[in-house]
């Protein structure tokens, strides 16, 4: 029987010391990814089984319409939740009425560099944590397909940039009492405040680091682009909390609107 091939890679590595054991460490290193797995794995079950139910997204008293249904542009939108026109025919059940930016918003999650730290280390398990051995034998880095499209995240942000404008109308559009003057209720709070949040972490971004101040030689040469790129370095060391916060915002935002919608609750209104 010959002998089983030597691994020459990772942590096999002829460099590397030769420990037998997948890790050393004592401590319960394994804790973080875990976490990491189930907060990731909350927020997607939550926001397919909403994109796809089709129901109670829209309060039509208020004006309140989800951030998953944004913007609501198909036949099959419920009156009044589509400001923009519906310039798109009937949708099967199996089609999110918000397709046509579900797929740029997450790709721009997808390719973000926190979240792929996330979930390299906590679903690749590559490494899953420091000084512990990952279960691949090789790795080709973002070179190829499909980690080769991790390179075109700044692409995915400017498209990013334009769905928080839409979701800034949304907002706007949610300062609108039952008389059909302004009101203001808590609903109108709470998708205001996960604009503000989707906002910051869309800036604080690393390729929007690049677009503000990339690219210069001299930045005393260019103070207004310098200003702009030290606001932006100092969002982007929250980049990590953002990331995590969006989620948590975007569903309660959904949730809170789907009550409402849904007759379960009343909005509590402030004005109006």
């Amino acid at each position: 029987m010959s002998a089983p091939p030597i691994d020459t890679s990772g942590v096999g590595a002829p460099s590397r010391a030769r420990i037998a054991a997948r890790t050393l460490r004592t401590d319960t290193w394994w804790r973080a990814p875990l976490l990491t797995v189930l907060g990731l794995s909350v927020f997607v079950v939550y926001a397919t089984i909403r994109s796809f139910v089709r129901s109670a997204y829209w309060v039509a008293d208020y004006h309140y319409l989800t951030p998953f249904y944004s913007p609501c542009l198909s036949d099959s939108c419920v009156p009044g939740s589509s400001d923009f026109g519906t310039p798109i025919g009937e949708l099967p059940m199996w089609i999110p009425l918000g397709f046509l930016v579900l797929p740029f918003l997450l790709g721009f999650r997808l390719t973000c560099y926190y979240y792929r730290k996330a979930y390299y280390r906590s679903v690749w398990l590559s490494p899953p944590a420091c000084a512990v051995a990952e279960p691949h034998r090789g790795y080709s880095g973002e070179t190829r397909l499909p980690l080769i499209i991790q390179n075109s995240h700044r692409y995915f942000f400017y498209v990013a940039l334009v769905v928080s404008v839409i979701n800034t109308y949304d907002a706007i559009r949610a300062f609108h009492g039952a008389d059909g003057g302004f009101g203001v209720g808590l609903g109108t709070l709470i998708i205001l405040g996960n604009v503000c949040l989707l906002w910051a972490y869309t800036v604080s971004c690393h390729s929007c680091r690049h677009v503000t101040g990339g690219r210069l030689t001299h930045f005393s040469k260019h103070p207004i682009r310098y200003w702009l790129w030290t606001q932006v370095s100092k969002l982007n060391t929250r980049h990590m909390q953002l990331a995590w916060t969006t989620l948590g915002t975007l569903m309660i935002t959904d949730f809170y609107i789907m009550l409402v919608a849904s007759g379960t609750i009343d909005d509590l209104r402030l004005i109006n």
